[in-house]
């Protein structure tokens, strides 16, 4: 990949002129100085929020743009502001760049994470870019929600309900895809599950619209898999849960009778799908449903129940162990 940006100085005004487009007004001083400048707001509380990808770890280059690369991983910081209610109001990106990854190679990463961002409301105000023996992107996201609208998961109740905002498994079904088959990627048949997994969509809008409900009890995203995350959500809030139904994305049960696989384990356990986990009142649950299904014209996806019995388990009884991302493992 060739490049006509000579200088550090000139990527960097690269860099700026595509992220001026995202900079709402209470950015002071963005890409350019040594530091950003923002005027929080007073009647806010501001929630921030930092993720790491690796090459070889979180993406490969293989069967991704820069750009879509860019925007998964502006993705995954945004849908963590959504899980707390929040809007986002700007965001800071330090990059570890290498030989494969030259300045035509940035200036793409930057114009897809821009163009979350412009869709967002959230200004890309600085960051860093230093050389590194592997592709790093670590972005810090600030985000700003009411007081009274902040959603933690520490609030689930015995008896509330948990809902998903989506079927299930989609993006696992997509990267199954593209490193095992991939000259399927461009099949018809297989487009909305590459999609969930190149370009995901933070559930931002949906996330303020429960933090705007006392009878959401509880709210998070499910980025490392439903077992490992809602066995977390369980667990800080001192409950458990058993699961009656998981809602499985139909391209994603397409690609698992495709390679044999259990359809269920792409949803339980696959991961980076950005739904957001909703324990919401039992006696909410209904009003709530319909009424979501009216604003956003998808359904609201029951999934089970919180109860006293620590940890998950299905209807049978049978334990449900966290399968899914461990950002620790080997």
């Amino acid at each position: 990949m060739t490049s006509t940006i000579a200088s550090e100085d000139e990527l960097i005004a690269s860099l700026r002129e595509i992220c001026a487009t995202a900079a709402p007004e209470n950015i002071i001083l963005g890409i350019g100085d040594d530091a950003a400048v923002w005027r929080p707001s007073r009647s806010n509380l501001s929630v921030i929020t930092t993720d790491a990808l690796v090459e070889g770890v979180h993406f490969t280059l293989a069967g991704m743009s820069a750009r879509d690369i860019g925007q998964r991983a502006f993705a995954a910081n945004l849908s963590d502001i959504a899980a707390m209610g929040a809007r986002p109001v700007l965001a800071t990106i330090a990059l570890g760049v290498n030989a494969r990854s030259d300045a035509a190679w940035i200036v793409e990463l930057y114009a897809g994470m821009a163009d979350l961002a412009r869709r967002s409301g959230c200004a890309i105000a600085g960051g860093d870019i230093t050389r590194a023996p592997a592709i790093t992107i670590a972005i810090t996201v600030v985000g700003e929600v009411r007081p009274s609208n902040l959603k933690r998961r520490s609030g689930a109740r015995p008896g509330d309900i948990v809902a998903v905002t989506q079927p299930l498994g989609a993006s696992h079904a997509g990267l199954r895809l593209l490193t095992d088959r991939p000259e399927l990627a461009s099949d018809a048949r297989f487009a909305g599950v590459v999609r969930a997994f190149r370009t995901p969509q933070p559930r931002l809008a949906e996330g303020r619209w429960f933090a705007a409900s006392r009878s959401v009890h509880a709210l998070m995203d499910s980025s490392d898999g439903l077992s490992t995350d809602l066995t977390r959500l369980c667990a800080v809030s001192g409950v458990g849960a058993t699961i009656d139904a998981v809602p499985i994305d139909a391209e994603a049960a397409a690609v698992a009778a495709l390679f044999g696989d259990d359809p269920e384990r792409y949803a339980l356990d696959g991961g980076e799908d950005f739904a957001l986990i909703a324990v919401i009142a039992a006696s909410a649950f209904g009003y709530l449903a319909g009424r979501f299904a009216r604003h956003f014209g998808t359904g609201l996806y029951r999934v089970g129940t919180i109860e006293t019995q620590p940890g998950i388990r299905r209807a049978t009884g049978e334990p449900i162990a966290p399968a899914g991302w461990d950002h620790l493992a080997g």
